[in-house]
């Protein structure tokens, strides 16, 4: 019998669309006592056909789907300890709060959200679950590190693509949106109740190696609703080499925050990790303080975190005629002694809470968590 105590675990859930409704709703059901649910974006007419949890009120008071979600799954079970972060997992989830999850299950509808997912779950040494959905179709994939990456399934050509078309932090490069197809509420349920059931597996290693129970971890899931078809394919592909699967460990926990000042952190550093020189990576992000039109040389000062400088160009009076391709960025993408903002705080460079900081120290790489 599939009988599991969920009541303490920890789960994250990327993605509040159809899928994530879906998704939510069952964790709930099933007893989850604890999570975590990330998305930036509001709610619209368009999702209420389509998820279970939103309201035709939401829409037109266009209240941000975390805020709705907590509500909601607040109603289904009052005693819900839920998280609610209002952003992209790409910038604003610290690494050291993917370390607590148990599992972390993905409902997003792009390949560079999976990819990211995934690099951040092999940092932290974390299991996800992967569902797509698309009209009548859905899939479900499950990776675990050491033995299934989503980078590594890719394969080399598919990689090299991606990175091709990877947001760059700027104005240089743009972000390609996603491709957005209308789904439906049937197969959002069929493939959210896969992904729960998958997840529930995996809070039980014991019986997985024993094998009472079976996981999909190294299979796809793939079902198709208009002919009522489904199959299990082989999916599982793990290249040692691979550099988007490496385990950051072991982590130093410190008593940096995000409103920390740049000149106080490393400060910090310097005395916690008993070296002289320390430099912070922005591995994820960069530091923008000015953009530069080409042709004239003419600057404006931005001060902000690279995957704000676009919305800042667009939204400026005497920037928003100049294509991007007509502006140079100046931007940091590491903070040491060299960085002539240090008064700046650490969120003002764009780092989240509960990071996980990728430092050199006397030149010795080690990983410091904040607070």
């Amino acid at each position: 019998m599939f009988h599991i105590d969920c009541s303490k675990s920890y789960i994250m859930v990327v993605g509040c669309g159809a899928l994530g409704n879906e998704v939510l709703k069952n964790l709930t059901l099933m007893g989850v006592q604890h999570i975590v649910a990330v998305d930036f974006d509001s709610v619209e007419i368009g999702n209420l056909t389509r998820s279970v949890l939103f309201r035709k009120s939401d829409a037109q008071s266009k209240r941000y789907k975390t805020d709705v979600i907590a509500e909601r799954l607040k109603e289904l079970n009052p005693q819900l300890d839920i998280k609610t972060i209002r952003g992209d997992i790409v910038y604003d989830v610290g690494l050291g709060l993917i370390k607590q999850m148990n599992v972390v299950i993905g409902c997003v509808d792009s390949q560079w959200a999976r990819f990211c997912i995934n690099r951040y779950c092999m940092r932290a040494g974390v299991p996800w679950v992967d569902g797509g959905i698309s009209e009548l179709e859905g899939t479900v994939r499950v990776f675990v590190p050491g033995i299934n990456c989503y980078a590594c399934n890719l394969g080399p050509e598919g990689l090299k693509d991606l990175k091709r078309r990877m947001p760059c932090t700027g104005i240089i490069r743009r972000h390609e949106e996603a491709a957005s197809v209308p789904t439906t509420s049937l197969i959002a349920s069929v493939i959210g109740a896969v992904q729960v059931q998958e997840a529930l597996k995996l809070l039980e290693p014991k019986a997985l190696s024993e094998g009472s129970l079976e996981s999909m971890c190294g299979k796809m899931f793939y079902y198709e609703g208009e002919h009522l078809t489904t199959r299990l394919v082989n999916f599982q592909a793990w290249d040692d080499d691979c550099a988007e699967h490496e385990c950051w460990e072991p982590v130093t926990h410190t008593k940096l925050t995000p409103k920390m000042s740049v000149s106080k952190a490393l400060q910090l550093l310097r005395t916690e990790l008993a070296a002289h020189e320390v430099k912070i990576s922005l591995l994820n992000d960069c530091f923008v303080d000015y953009v530069e039109e080409r042709a004239s040389d003419r600057r404006w000062e931005v001060m902000l975190p690279g995957r704000k400088v676009e919305g800042f160009v667009e939204r400026h009076e005497r920037l928003s005629g100049i294509p991007l391709s007509g502006l140079y960025q100046h931007e940091y993408r590491q903070l040491d002694e060299n960085f002539p903002y240090k008064e700046l705080t650490l969120a003002d460079i764009g780092l989240p809470a509960c990071d996980v900081l990728y430092v050199s120290a006397d030149g010795r790489k080690q990983f410091v968590e904040m607070e």
